[in-house]
């Protein structure tokens, strides 16, 4: 199923079942995701087997940019909460996009994106400490 302009497609619409993975923590990332219906969480592995929850996407939120902008593998794990149709914005449209953009922006957004990176995992690595202790952040 796709989204075109004309007879050409643009975009990519999938449908996900209730927990079903949409994508894995540490794999390249060739899309980001609109939410269209539903709802999808985004969470971290830690220590091997304990996840870390670090949000909920609802309709109309957007996950999964960080790949796209910076390469880097995906820093987090999403996976549907419920039925969820999600539209993807390819690799390939996001980067068309960005060579239009002026360098300076793109080199901030790059080193913005960065910093968010290394903000979430310290996080993640703070809140599964504080599990550790008992104390939760929900």
């Amino acid at each position: 199923m796709g989204i075109t302009d004309g007879n050409k497609k643009v975009m990519d619409r999938h449908v996900y079942a209730a927990g079903q993975v949409i994508f894995r923590e540490g794999k390249p990332g060739s899309a980001a995701f609109v939410v269209q219906e539903g709802r999808v969480e985004i969470y971290k592995t830690m220590n091997g087997d304990e996840e870390v929850i670090l949000g909920r996407i609802e309709a109309g939120g957007l996950f999964g940019e960080l790949a796209l902008v910076d390469n880097e593998p995906r820093m987090a794990s999403a996976r549907a909460c419920e039925r969820t149709v999600l539209i993807a914005i390819n690799r390939q449209m996001f980067e068309k996009k960005m060579a239009a953009s002026d360098r300076f922006i793109k080199a901030v957004l790059r080193i913005l994106l960065n910093n968010y990176r290394t903000v979430v995992r310290r996080a993640a690595v703070a809140e599964a400490k504080l599990k550790e202790h008992g104390i939760t952040l929900d």
